[in-house]
């Protein structure tokens, strides 16, 4: 009984744990204020490389809100799940979806290859495009948008990422809007995303 309880309380102490960290981030990312009188400071000037292997950058993408989801090719969990939800989105957008950019940066460059990306996000919706650079590439857009990343040693010199995982809404301009929340119906995160075309 007693291995049994300390087991429940182990689980609901790292629960509360990752709750934290991720609440923490997401106060972070949506109080943060920048020098630019009262902007969040969040999201910059990038130059990256695309899953077809051209050169991607900021500039690209404005003209047309935008979302912008860090992670990993060999993430087990979070990733997945998370371009799963971003591809309903944009599935229940219909049409509208042309009007929207989906981007997933990669926290792991060393692995995460052009052609690698391409291959992964062939299992996703078309409009989710990929983006990898060198280690320099990718620590300056991580910086810019304040993300959290680490690599994790495992078994046999193989390696996690842990990450933050948020998913962030931008305006045409390229502003920081806030999280986006995935957790609710499609259609409805849909709704929300079209008041910002």
């Amino acid at each position: 009984m007693k291995a049994q309880t300390f087991r429940v309380l182990a689980l609901f102490s790292a629960f509360t744990t990752s709750l934290a960290f991720f609440l923490g981030i997401i106060l972070y990312a949506t109080n943060y204020q920048g020098a630019s009188g009262g902007s969040s400071g969040i999201g910059g000037p990038f130059k990256l490389i695309d899953q077809d292997g051209k050169l991607i950058t900021d500039q690209d993408l404005k003209g047309r809100p935008f979302l912008v989801f860090f992670g990993y090719r060999h993430c087990p969990d979070i990733c997945p799940t998370t371009l799963f939800e971003i591809s309903e989105v944009m599935r229940a957008l219909d049409k509208d979806a042309d009007r929207i950019n989906a981007l997933f940066i990669t926290v792991d460059p060393e692995r995460d290859t052009p052609a690698g990306m391409k291959d992964y996000l062939s299992s996703f919706d078309p409009h989710i495009r990929g983006a990898t650079g060198d280690r320099r590439a990718i620590d300056a857009v991580e910086k810019e948008y304040r993300v959290y990343a680490k690599k994790v040693p495992g078994k046999d010199g193989d390696y996690s990422m842990d990450h933050s995982a948020l998913v962030y809404l931008m305006d045409k301009q390229g502003h920081f809007v806030a999280p986006f929340r995935l957790d609710r119906k499609p259609e409805a995160a849909a709704a929300d995303l079209r008041r910002y075309l």
